[in-house]
């Protein structure tokens, strides 16, 4: 039997899918370069960085811009203005994809859970809510979604060990992780790299979030185990109550493997591995107040977590098993690449064709006469829009941030604000819509079929989106900044 391959890997039906939208959208931006005339805003330095004189809008010549570059321009954007950014979005995704597929290989994140579970197995709930927290914590404070996914068989079997059912593992596991995620602490995939392209310091505006961060954890944690009391009490009422009948059988000899719990080099790599994490948290929080400095944040996080990630495995003993662990992160991780560079692209194309300071004319004569709080509502609904066509967080932001970012100035909305907005759209939709393909890869680990598990979400999104929509009303309030 073949040996199956360390970390996530994208399946080629959702590549082929994320490939085809977004060459259409390439297609689209070059074709709009056709018939939309061109224009152009003066741009004026404030503060030290350059933002649009909104009065300033006029047509002009449309520069020569051939049809052949909407298909280079995916290269191009390495030589453009912000190529910077797309380079260490792509380099840092990589480096991690690597590290997490190691620790998956040599056992080390499965440890840690055991260690978790031998501590509070006496006290089920009190054990629900520290896996709960831990997971957030793992999407808010270090962007970890996608290689959650390794771990949710064996949280669904703790699940069912414990009375509960497929529904909770999953809330426990891969929901947790994908709102803490959401909320985008200190989180590169999302809020750093939609920070960098605004002009932003890097994760500035860091505490109210981790304000919203224990609300959003307390709402969850509440949804959590009012469901698996019910479960408990009365399996019957379970969703998945007949689907679970099999997928109890499946996990039934589910055991953790008490030779590896016991072993002491597992100890010694977690510990390794701990001290990185907090090396990356550390310099992710120094690197973001010294503005010179907030480009090395992600390509030094990045570099943490491979020697962490690397070391603790060697540590653990997992041996030359590590290097085939390494390629099979990189090949996994390795078709994010070309959808980077594609959706990057899209920008470049209508800039390059002259059209982008038009677009954005038209959409602040749309966006004109609303508040700042119902702008900030717009960009909310536009990228949750957005979301059903281009899942990937880092994606979609260098797709969509520098367009928003001007029109945010235009339009009189905070650029904290207005990445704030799009934050929340991108990430708290990414386990709801079918078309995401990290629901599909995790619903495929169980027996749960899409249409219960969005009934079940359902349930909770809108006290969700209730406390985001009650954030932004308050970063209205209070101007959140820095700007």
């Amino acid at each position: 039997m073949a040996e199956s391959k360390s970390g996530i890997q994208i399946s080629k039906k959702a590549f082929i899918q994320a490939v085809l939208i977004i060459f259409a959208l390439m297609v689209a931006a070059g074709i709009l370069t056709r018939v939309v005339p061109a224009g152009e805003y003066a741009r004026v330095e404030v503060d030290g960085r350059q933002v649009i004189d909104a009065e300033s809008f006029t047509l002009t010549e449309p520069p020569d811009y051939p049809v052949w570059r909407w298909f280079t321009a995916p290269f191009e954007v390495f030589a453009a203005e912000g190529s910077a950014t797309v380079i260490g979005v792509i380099l840092f995704i990589v480096l991690v994809g690597i590290a997490f597929a190691v620790m998956d290989r040599s056992g080390i994140l499965n440890y840690v859970i055991h260690k978790i579970v031998q501590k509070f197995g006496a006290k089920k709930y009190a054990l629900l809510l520290v896996l709960t927290f831990f997971f957030m914590a793992l999407g808010g404070f270090f962007g970890i979604l996608e290689e959650a996914v390794p771990l949710v068989p064996i949280i669904i079997a703790l699940s069912f060990s414990l009375g509960w059912d497929t529904l909770t593992g999953l809330g426990i596991s891969i929901l947790a992780t994908n709102v803490g995620f959401s909320t985008a602490v200190f989180n590169f995939f999302t809020i750093g790299t939609a920070q960098r392209l605004a002009g932003l310091p890097l994760f500035s505006g860091w505490a109210p979030r981790v304000i919203l961060f224990l609300i959003v954890y307390a709402i969850l944690a509440t949804f959590l185990v009012r469901h698996a009391k019910k479960v408990e009490r009365k399996p019957e009422v379970s969703p998945v109550y007949k689907e679970d009948q099999a997928e109890r059988i499946k996990f039934g000899t589910f055991k953790l493997d008490a030779a590896t719990a016991n072993d002491p080099r597992m100890k010694r790599a977690a510990i390794f591995m701990g001290v990185f994490f907090v090396l990356i948290l550390a310099s992710v929080m120094v690197l973001s107040w010294v503005e010179s400095l907030n480009d090395l944040a992600m390509p030094l996080s990045g570099l943490l977590f491979v020697i962490g990630g690397i070391g603790a495995a060697l540590i653990a003993g997992v041996g030359r098993k590590a290097w085939k662990a390494t390629w099979d992160g990189f090949l996994g991780i390795a078709p994010a690449i070309p959808l980077l560079m594609m959706a990057a692209s899209v920008k470049h194309i209508i800039a390059s064709g002259g059209i982008l300071d038009t677009l954005l004319n038209w959409a602040s004569n749309i966006f004109s006469g609303t508040t700042p709080f119902v702008s900030a509502l717009i960009i909310y609904g536009l990228t949750l829009v957005l979301e059903l066509f281009v899942t990937s967080g880092s994606a979609k932001a260098l797709l969509v941030i520098p367009i928003l970012m001007p029109l945010a100035d235009l339009v009189g909305v905070n650029r904290q604000i207005a990445v704030s907005a799009y934050t929340f759209g991108d990430g708290f939709s990414n386990l709801v819509y079918p078309t995401n393909a990290l629901l599909l890869i995790t619903l495929s680990l169980t027996v749960v079929p899409y249409h219960k598990w969005f009934k079940w979400v359902l349930r909770l999104w809108p006290w969700v989106i209730l406390a985001t929509v009650l954030f932004l009303a308050m970063a209205v309030a209070i101007n959140y900044g820095p700007f």
